[in-house]
């Protein structure tokens, strides 16, 4: 299947971030440096599309740091900042009963189930409610992936962008949980390959 090129924008820096805890599905606002970001993102955008990059489709996550990410890079792009769609099947891999915590905290708190997490990231399932695997946000974004019928700009999550690599078989299951991804970047996916912009 011949696949329209994909530009992915991972949301700006939050506190949360610069903490390093887990957000999840935990609304976060950006921080000055996320807000910045969204801007450079915007900018790289432009960079790489040009004339008539504001008749692509531009599609967010639900999440307030997702939707303010979007409205920063498009205002970059002199677009309409409202000009864009949510869809919730962008939103942050649930990390349950972990949201709020550092991983070390996790480590110390959770040891067993922070162990188990360790040997198989991808299919590894957080206790509490809402919590996922890698594997069950691959299976939630698959269908809108499926559905995206000519090149489109989205804005999501760290999570997101793991599951959306092994959809597209960018990367392994193994590989995808410990890549680093990028904030104020533009993960291109085009032609079944992946790459920084």
């Amino acid at each position: 299947m011949t696949r329209a090129p994909l530009y992915f924008v991972r949301h700006g820096e939050t506190d949360w971030n610069a903490e390093g805890r887990l957000q999840g599905q935990r609304d976060t606002a950006l921080n000055r440096k996320g807000h910045a970001q969204a801007a450079e993102a915007g900018e790289r955008l432009a960079a790489l599309l040009g004339t008539g990059i504001g008749d692509l489709p531009y599609v967010a996550s639900p999440m307030e740091r997702t939707r303010h990410t979007m409205e920063g890079l498009r205002t970059a792009l002199g677009l309409d900042p409202a000009g864009y769609t949510i869809d919730p099947r962008l939103r942050e891999i649930g990390f349950g009963a972990w949201e709020g915590l550092t991983w070390k905290e996790v480590r110390r708190s959770d040891p067993a189930r922070s162990q188990a997490r360790d040997r198989d990231r991808w299919a590894f399932c957080p206790p509490g409610e809402g919590a996922e695997s890698y594997a069950m946000v691959a299976e939630r974004v698959r269908p809108l992936l499926d559905s995206l019928d000519r090149p489109t700009i989205v804005v999501a999550h760290g999570g997101v962008a793991r599951a959306v690599m092994v959809a597209l078989g960018t990367a392994s299951t193994e590989e995808a949980p410990h890549l680093e991804i990028l904030q104020g970047r533009v993960l291109v996916f085009e032609a079944g390959t992946r790459r920084w912009a």
